[in-house]
C-alpha cells in the first residue's frame, strides 16, 4: 500500500473562509500539508488529490512546494458529492490497497499510525475531540457497516473520515453514480457493506467551522508536549505559559523565530542582572517558561529537525553561562569564594552535558532509557527558578553554593545510574 486518495473538492461553505479547506493552516500547518507529511511518514508515497476547479491551482502550488508525488483530478462537478469525487479517482489507483481520506480532516499522528493498520472504515466509538451531534455515526456489526449517516438512531461509532480501502470498491462507486446524481462516500460505505475497524480514543477531528478550528489547534499544541524531562517547576509553571502562548503564536511563528526570542530574552536578563539581579532572575525565568515554545510549536505543525533540537540546547547553555557569570561579576567574590562560583558554572554545564551526551553515544533519549533519572532534582527548570528565588532574596553568595552542591551531585548520580545501566545498552549495540 503507497497510495493515498485525498478528497478536496468541496466547496466549504460553512467555514466562510477566503481559502479552501485544505489549504486551512492549523496549529502551522495546512490541513493538506500535515495529512501527506503525516502519511508519508509511513511509506504513502503517492496522493492522488481530487479538487474543484475553483481550487485547482491553488491546492496545485502546495503539493509542489511540498514535493509531493501527485495526481491531480478535477471534479468538475463537486455538487454530485464526495461518492462522485472518489468514483473520479479511480483510473490513477493502481494498487490493490489504498488509503482514502477527506481534505478537510485534521489527524494525530497516534491516529495516523493506527488507522493504518486497519481495514476499511477507521471507526472511532468514543469520538473525544468532535462535535458528536455534527459526525456521521456508523453501525458496525461483524466487522462491517451495516448503517451510516448522521441521522440513524442505532450506531456504535462515529466516522473519522480515514479508509483502508481496496480497488473493488470503485464497482460500487460505478454502480451508485450510474443511478444517481449525489453520491456520498457513505453511500459507497452502506452499499458496499465496507469492513470498520475500531481507533478509538485517539485525536482526529473535521474542520467545518471557526470553532472546530480553533479547538484542533488547541488540542494539537497540547499534544506536542514532550512531557518526558520536564522538571516539577515546568510541569507546574512553564508549560501551562508556554502552551498558552504557543496556542496563540503556532500560526504565526516558525520554531526557529521562538528559538531566537527565547534567547534573546536570557541574554536581556544576563545584561539586567549585573546593575539589579532581582529582575535580572524574573527575566530569567521568563526566557526559562518561553523555553518549550519552540519545541510545542515544531512538533504541532510537523517540523521538528535535528538542527533545531541542537540549537537550541546550544543556546540554552549559552543563556545559562552568561547569567551566572553576570552574577558573579555583580557580587565582585574575593579569590576564597571562586572555587564555588567555578564548581557552580562547571556543573550547570554537566548536567546537561551528561544528558546530551548519553543521546549521542547511544542515540536514545536518557530520560526515557534511565528511568531514574527522571526523578533527580536538579533539571534547567528548577535550576533557574531556583535562581530567580535566590535572587529575589538577594542570597547570590548562598545561591552558588546551592548550585555547586545540587548540579555536582547530578551529575555524579547520573554517570552512576548509566553505568548501572550500561549492560543492556553495550548489549544493544553489538
Amino acid at each position: 500500500m503507497r497510495t493515498a486518495v485525498i478528497l478536496c473538492a468541496g466547496r466549504g461553505s460553512r467555514m466562510n473562509a477566503s481559502i479552501p479547506k485544505p489549504l486551512v493552516r492549523v496549529a502551522g500547518r495546512e490541513i493538506l500539508s500535515r495529512t501527506i507529511e503525516l502519511l508519508r511518514r509511513h511509506r504513502i508515497e503517492r496522493f492522488v488529490i481530487v479538487v474543484n476547479p475553483e481550487n485547482k491551482d491553488r491546492i496545485e502550488d502546495l503539493l509542489r512546494r511540498e514535493g509531493a508525488d501527485y495526481t491531480l483530478v478535477v471534479n468538475e462537478r463537486p455538487e454530485r458529492e464526495n461518492g462522485y469525487s472518489l468514483y473520479l479517482a479511480r483510473e490513477h489507483v493502481t494498487d490493490r490497497e489504498f488509503v482514502l481520506t477527506m481534505g478537510d480532516h485534521v489527524y494525530s499522528e497516534d491516529f495516523i499510525a493506527r488507522a493504518l493498520k486497519g481495514k476499511g472504515l477507521i471507526v472511532d466509538d468514543l469520538a473525544l475531540y468532535v462535535d458528536r451531534t455534527e459526525a456521521t455515526r456508523v453501525l458496525c456489526g461483524k466487522g462491517r457497516v451495516k448503517d451510516i449517516g448522521k441521522g440513524i438512531e442505532k450506531f456504535n461509532g462515529y466516522d473519522t473520515g480515514f479508509f483502508i480501502l481496496t480497488r473493488s470498491v470503485f464497482k460500487v462507486a460505478e454502480k451508485l453514480v450510474s443511478e444517481r446524481e449525489k453520491v456520498t462516500v457513505s453511500d459507497i460505505v452502506k452499499a458496499g457493506r465496507i469492513r470498520c475497524t475500531f481507533v478509538s480514543g485517539e485525536f482526529w477531528t473535521d474542520v467545518d467551522t471557526r470553532e472546530d478550528l480553533e479547538r484542533a489547534r488547541k488540542e494539537l499544541v497540547r499534544a506536542s508536549v514532550k512531557g518526558v524531562g520536564d522538571g516539577v517547576v515546568s510541569r507546574l509553571i512553564n508549560r501551562k505559559v508556554s502552551l498558552w502562548i504557543s496556542e496563540r503564536v503556532v500560526d504565526r511563528i516558525t520554531p526557529m523565530q521562538a528559538t531566537w526570542a527565547t534567547f534573546i530574552t536570557g541574554l536581556v536578563s544576563a545584561l539586567i542582572a549585573l546593575f539589579s539581579p532581582q529582575m535580572g532572575g524574573l527575566i530569567y525565568q521568563v526566557s526559562s517558561m518561553l523555553d518549550g515554545v519552540d519545541g510545542e510549536i515544531a512538533r504541532a505543525s510537523l517540523r521538528t529537525t535535528r538542527f533545531g533540537g541542537w540549537i537550541d540546547s546550544i543556546l540554552d547553555r549559552v543563556v545559562d553561562f552568561a547569567f551566572l557569570s553576570a552574577l558573579a561579576l555583580w557580587l565582585g567574590p574575593g579569590a576564597g569564594f571562586l572555587p564555588w562560583i567555578f564548581l557552580a558554572l562547571f556543573g550547570t554545564l554537566m548536567v546537561s552535558y551528561t544528558t546530551e551526551r548519553f543521546r549521542g553515544s547511544y542515540c536514545e533519549d536518557a530520560y526515557e532509557a534511565v528511568r531514574p533519572l527522571r526523578y533527580l532534582v536538579g533539571k534547567r527548570d528548577e535550576r533557574v527558578f531556583l535562581v530567580m528565588v535566590f535572587c529575589l532574596l538577594g542570597w547570590i553568595e548562598a545561591l552558588f553554593i546551592v548550585l555547586a552542591l545540587i548540579t555536582n551531585l547530578r551529575v555524579i548520580l547520573t554517570v552512576y545510574l548509566v553505568w548501572s545501566h550500561k549492560g543492556k545498552y553495550e548489549q544493544a549495540l553489538r
